[in-house]
């Protein structure tokens, strides 16, 4: 077990990766694999499992857009409750918020034992906004990428790593199960890991409100209006704390920190090195703590899922970002030099 000087435990453990070669998709072989909804996630893996040889039906309104779109891809479509009906692996790929009601309606009622409920995020499972009955294997293949990426590298043939989750194993295979498809839709190419519906639930959670949305969303902004009310020009700010942030993210992405450090220049180093930490200092990860005990205990979860009031609050908040000054001359910026920026 090594110790940072944060004080963190690194313990000295490889963990399990499974590839293609780990992988028999025999356990598939003569099931059907009802995937319901085709937005994102849902054409993606669908279309994927698909060309990995597996017989798939897709479940949508019957003369919705998504309707015709399945078939112009030339899969299998039907309405929700006979692809609930007929297959054996149900793999729930619409909106978390829509899940639990669709659920109920139209797919419990139609629930044999040895059936499987799957999901791509841990989140209904994990509250128990959906709970199957103990005799239906429950698991989860999550991407650790969008729909059309999924897609992409798969005709590439390559991959997107995925993590994978058993909630409940009553045939015995369930693991197998989730390995296969996570196979299926190109994953493992790259590499499969193993985690549980709490763990990929509450890091996902946390990851977005912190960090990759509402952490880096809420940077931006502050340094945004730091230098504008400061009375720097509103498009120098923008290039500055926003336009340059990819740059800077593609460089962590292909190699961590230390790339990106390598990267920059001395004194964006020293700059960064030396007062980064005051910024975003121990208060900041003490409100990050917060925020995960919200997750933990089902706060979030009740103040949003379970509040007949989120809606209107999201659409409100979504709102403020539109009309906020960084958007306005973003816009504006993005059109003058749509060529680069």
């Amino acid at each position: 077990m090594k110790i940072f000087n944060t004080g963190i435990l690194i313990k000295s453990i490889m963990i399990k990766i499974w590839r293609d070669e780990d992988i028999d998709l025999e356990i598939l072989k003569d099931k059907i694999i009802g995937v319901i909804g085709y937005g994102s996630q849902g054409r993606a893996q669908a279309l994927n499992m698909h060309d990995s040889g597996l017989n798939v039906i897709v479940g949508v309104r019957r003369g919705g857009k998504s309707w015709e779109k399945v078939l112009e891809d030339k899969l299998e479509v039907a309405e929700i409750e006979e692809v609930a009906e007929r297959a054996d692996i149900i793999y729930m790929l619409i909106p978390d918020t829509e899940q639990p009601k669709v659920y109920k309606e139209k797919i419990e009622p139609y629930l044999k034992k040895e059936k499987t409920i799957a999901f791509s995020h841990g989140y209904n499972f994990h509250y128990r906004l959906i709970d199957p009955p103990k005799w239906v294997d429950v698991i989860m293949v999550a991407p650790k990428g969008p729909g059309p990426l999924v897609r992409e590298m798969y005709l590439k043939g390559d991959g997107v790593p995925a993590l994978v989750a058993v909630g409940r194993d009553y045939s015995g295979k369930a693991l197998q199960k989730a390995l296969a498809i996570a196979k299926a839709i190109g994953a493992a190419r790259r590499g499969v890991i193993e985690t549980t519906f709490k763990e990929e639930t509450e890091t996902d959670l946390l990851g977005e409100q912190a960090v990759l949305v509402g952490g880096v969303m809420e940077l931006i902004k502050k340094g945004f209006e730091v230098l504008v009310e400061n009375g720097y020009k509103p498009e120098v700010a923008y290039f500055e704390v926003c336009h340059e942030l990819k740059l800077i993210v593609d460089l962590i992405y292909r190699g961590g920190l230390m790339e990106m450090l390598q990267s920059v220049s001395d004194t964006a180093k020293f700059g960064g090195l030396t007062i980064g930490p005051k910024i975003i200092d121990e208060h900041v990860k003490e409100n990050m703590l917060k925020a995960l005990k919200n997750i933990q205990d089902g706060s979030f979860e009740r103040s949003w899922t379970g509040n007949p009031e989120a809606r209107k609050i999201l659409e409100e908040k979504m709102n403020e970002v539109s009309k906020h000054p960084l958007e306005v001359v973003g816009k504006e910026i993005r059109k003058l030099f749509d060529r680069v920026v």
